[in-house]
């Protein structure tokens, strides 16, 4: 600022002498070559002011930037430190030994849900079937010598069907059984497999559905052989109701007897 006064006082100076012919005098010209110097100094220092300027405030911020990078560095390692571990603790061999355990459990309980469910409707149908048939050969059994001969044949037709009926249920039981032996076969594997490697609630899981299975297969079982039972017991009355038959009408009337009645199964 005090080299800004200087040249304006030179400057003053040189335009008052400008009124009296200073370009012959020396002082004139000394003056102004004073004035010039002034402003080349004044030029210097506003610009070096200015790039000082410039360069200060880098240096004012660089703290806060390190800061913000180091605060950031330090909150990365903290969120990565304990997902890695965890990572290579799950990646052990009797953690993947463990997982697929249990995966085979979860299929053979599938698997052992979807064979019992397809036995035991299996298993239904046939005793459905069963007594069907039971109904049917006692109502004949009731209305022998009753009938019209065309009578007899239509109901001699139904339970011929209702035969062939029984025995198509009968082998998709056996289908339908074969593969729920197969089913209980592999839940008693996968569960000892799920034992011995560590997942014991999967292989406790896994026993209680097999004996929920048995125990409603066997359920099923018991009434099938009631229903077969109860057609063995028929089938003795027949005999028995047809002999007596046969021995109250004469000889040639046993041709009337349908075939299909006397044939066995």
């Amino acid at each position: 600022m005090q080299a800004l006064r200087h040249c304006g006082a030179c400057v003053s100076r040189a335009g008052f002498h400008s009124r009296t012919d200073f370009l012959h005098s020396e002082a004139n010209m000394a003056t102004i070559r004073r004035a010039a110097a002034c402003l080349n100094l004044f030029r210097g220092a506003s610009t070096s002011l200015c790039s000082n300027r410039k360069s200060v405030r880098p240096l004012l911020r660089a703290p806060a930037v390190a800061r913000s990078e180091a605060a950031a560095l330090s909150v990365g390692s903290g969120l990565c430190a304990l997902p890695f571990a965890q990572q290579v603790e799950n990646l052990s061999h009797e953690s993947l030994i463990r997982r697929a355990s249990c995966l085979v459990t979860d299929s053979a309980n599938t698997y052992l849900s979807q064979t019992t469910l397809a036995l035991v409707d299996a298993l239904t149908c046939y005793s459905k079937a069963l007594h069907t048939l039971i109904a049917l050969q006692k109502r004949y059994l009731d209305s022998m010598g009753k009938l019209t001969p065309a009578e007899e044949d239509s109901i001699w037709q139904v339970i011929i069907g209702q035969r062939v009926e029984v025995s198509d249920r009968l082998v998709e039981c056996k289908r339908f059984e074969s593969n729920w032996m197969n089913a209980v076969k592999i839940c008693e594997l996968s569960a000892e497999a799920a034992y011995s490697s560590g997942a014991e609630h999967a292989s406790v899981a896994l026993k209680t559905s097999l004996q929920v299975a048995q125990s409603k297969v066997e359920e099923m079982r018991k009434i099938r052989l009631a229903a077969e039972k109860s057609l063995a017991e028929t089938k003795a009355d027949e005999i028995q109701r047809m002999a007596e038959y046969a021995s109250s009408i004469n000889l040639h009337d046993l041709e009337d007897i349908p075939e299909a009645y006397l044939r066995e199964d």
